[in-house]
């Protein structure tokens, strides 16, 4: 009985917690619940909320993005490393070992991140085929993401250090791609 009350009220905190955070947001863009919902809780034409980035315009820091990729990857070479040392001990740690590699997953998974939320969603931008040069490197550009992901995914999946070199590799293959030449610091 006691675990449903508790079930039960935090479903009521979240709730109220999610009802807060989108009258925050109304408020935020000058909106009210009425101006969005009408009496059938159905999207009102009244509201008209404008287009916004997921971070504020003109905000980008694309240099430090590359540079947190990179850590990422130096922690999940680091955590490889110790995973496979501690696996070859007589009697393993397995707590130090469970740590190690969720650390790994969770670097893996915050290049992912910064490759779809940042990127992907933000700075590449759909390039028309009439401009055949823009386009060709919107598209090299798009693979190489895509690649990246999927190796910081097989990292997860791994302690195979050959995975690192290919993952450094894409990386610097696609920061070489994105900046252009005169703006690119190496």
């Amino acid at each position: 009985m006691k675990k449903t009350i508790h079930i039960f009220i935090g479903i009521l905190l979240l709730s109220f917690v999610g009802t807060l955070n989108l009258q925050a947001q109304l408020s935020y863009n000058s909106l009210t619940l009425e101006n969005i919902y009408d009496d059938s809780q159905t999207i009102s034409s009244k509201a008209e909320a404008p287009p916004h980035c997921e971070i504020p315009c003109g905000i980008y820091a694309d240099e430090l993005r590359i540079k947190l990729i990179n850590e990422h990857i130096a922690t999940i070479e680091k955590s490889m490393n110790l995973i496979n040392e501690l696996s070859k001990e007589e009697k393993p740690n397995y707590n130090q070992l469970v740590r190690w590699v969720m650390n790994k997953e969770d670097h893996a998974i915050k290049i992912q991140e910064i490759v779809s939320q940042y990127f992907l969603h933000q700075r590449i931008k759909v390039k028309s085929s009439d401009d055949l040069e823009a386009y060709k490197k919107y598209l090299n550009q798009l693979e190489l993401l895509h690649k990246i992901a999927v190796c910081a995914m097989k990292t997860k999946q791994s302690t195979d250090l050959k995975l690192i070199k290919s993952l450094q590799g894409k990386v610097n293959d696609f920061e070489h791609d994105y900046f252009k030449e005169h703006d690119h610091k190496h």
